[in-house]
């Protein structure tokens, strides 16, 4: 199975997973990359996968209904391009012969969903939208810190060698938030020089893994001192996870 990141807008991924006949694609905010992509490779398009209502992420659904022969899914609970099949959290689907489990992750958006692909043989795969960047998180433009704090939490539990596949390459951009957070975490230094290094090759900085966030993204290390007390310095009023999430994301909504 081949993953592929196909670049939209100005800094969005649309992810691709194909056989070498058959794609699934995952956000598609626009459509021309994906078609145009399905022709280089000669891909029929079977699936579509949305993780939120975003136009940036679904504004390519109906160009691409023409080349879809199977189905479009997305979250219940938001208003996706009809039709659709909607999901919730323990809903099943399968996917070009792959198995993915659906998980709620409220925040970013309130219906906000992620698909998660495990395999005895590969790394697990999580398509997560905009809930868990690399080295950040989604804006709360619908949720509340409890509920992003909850959604990351569930995301960090999953195993180490799970590659993230989120939706923006924002990863420069956090990386240097996350040093203002933790300027001495020597994690984040070596994984910033890589990410420059892939960026000047003009290299997507993506996937990561969940056990490399563990180490360097600060809306997960919510619970480390150093986190902690960089909230602190920026008026959270306490020490527990949600409000040193909601004041780091306050912070980064005004960083610069």
């Amino acid at each position: 199975m081949n993953l592929l990141a196909l670049p939209a807008f100005t800094d969005n991924y649309i992810w691709m997973l194909h056989d070498g006949e058959r794609a699934v694609v995952v956000d598609p905010g626009d459509a021309a990359p994906v078609r145009a992509a399905l022709d280089a490779h000669r891909l029929e398009l079977q699936t579509i996968l949305v993780t939120h209502h975003h136009a940036d992420h679904v504004g390519g659904v109906d160009g691409l209904r023409s080349r879809l022969t199977g189905c479009v899914y997305g979250p219940a609970h938001e208003r996706i391009p009809a039709p659709f099949v909607p999901l919730t959290e323990g809903d099943q689907i399968e996917v070009l012969g792959l198995h993915f489990e659906v998980l709620d992750l409220p925040g970013h958006t309130a219906g906000h969903i992620a698909y998660m692909q495990r395999a005895a043989d590969k790394a697990p795969l999580l398509f997560c939208g905009d809930t868990l960047f690399s080295a950040g998180c989604g804006r709360l433009f619908e949720g509340t810190p409890a509920q992003m704090s909850a959604s990351l939490a569930k995301l960090a539990a999953l195993p180490g060698h799970t590659r993230v596949c989120c939706t923006h390459e924002y990863t420069l951009s956090n990386l240097r938030f996350a040093l203002s957070v933790e300027p001495d975490n020597a994690d984040l230094v070596a994984h910033t020089a890589h990410c420059r290094q892939l960026r000047e090759q003009g290299l997507p900085t993506l996937p990561s893994n969940i056990a490399l966030e563990l180490l360097i993204n600060p809306f997960l290390r919510c619970s480390e001192p150093a986190v902690v007390a960089a909230a602190r310095a920026q008026g959270a009023p306490d020490e527990d996870a949600v409000t040193v999430l909601a004041a780091l994301r306050e912070w980064k909504n005004r960083y610069r």
